[in-house]
């Protein structure tokens, strides 16, 4: 019996964490961030322009995965994006795509939220293949920004959160398949 455990303890050990992948990028399937775990919702590819350009890959975590965004936004729970680039985009490119995810998913929140959107924009630099850009809500603290790796701002506000999160999980993606994927609806590629 002894020596089953050892064994299985040993096969656990040298197996490392589960993981997902998409477009070459590997993300861990649980994080932890502000003492919860968070398990892997889902995968997607952000793709920009007529020609389908590859930007990122975006991994949604979750403390319970669904695949409703109306449960994920609606939650006071938290929840992160990881956005692992695949491509150079600058911080001017970075903005301008807050900047137009608010406008389509604020509604006539837009106002209220024009000083988290700023800070958000501001917190932006230039980013190149492999960097990260790391979104993550932890109810009553607010959204931590981390670009690059760096800490670069907390936006307080249930309403700028559920907004920024609508970005992605709302009627107005990026991409629909995008959006597919960070819900675990896409087929894994």
């Amino acid at each position: 019996m002894r020596k089953a455990s050892l064994l299985l303890v040993a096969a656990l050990v040298a197996h490392p964490a589960l993981a997902a992948q998409l477009a070459g990028v590997t993300l861990p399937d649980q994080v932890e961030t502000g003492g919860r775990s968070l398990v892997l919702n889902g995968l997607g590819l952000r793709e920009a322009t007529v020609l389908m350009v590859d930007v990122y890959v975006a991994g949604l975590y979750v403390e319970s995965k669904t695949s409703d965004p109306t449960v994920i936004l609606g939650a006071d729970q938290a929840k992160q994006i990881v956005m692992r680039f695949v491509r150079s985009v600058g911080k001017e490119k970075l903005a301008e795509a807050w900047t137009e995810g608010f406008a389509k998913n604020a509604g006539d929140q837009a106002a209220a939220l024009a000083a988290g959107l700023a800070t958000l924009n501001g917190a932006m630099a230039d980013v190149k293949k492999e960097d990260l850009i790391v979104l993550t809500y932890l109810p009553g603290t607010g959204v931590s920004v981390s670009v690059k790796g760096n800490d670069a701002a907390v936006i307080t506000g249930d309403d700028f959160q559920r907004v920024l999160f609508s970005i992605w999980l709302g009627p107005n993606p990026p991409n629909v398949s995008l959006r597919e994927g960070l819900l675990g609806l896409a087929p894994e590629r």
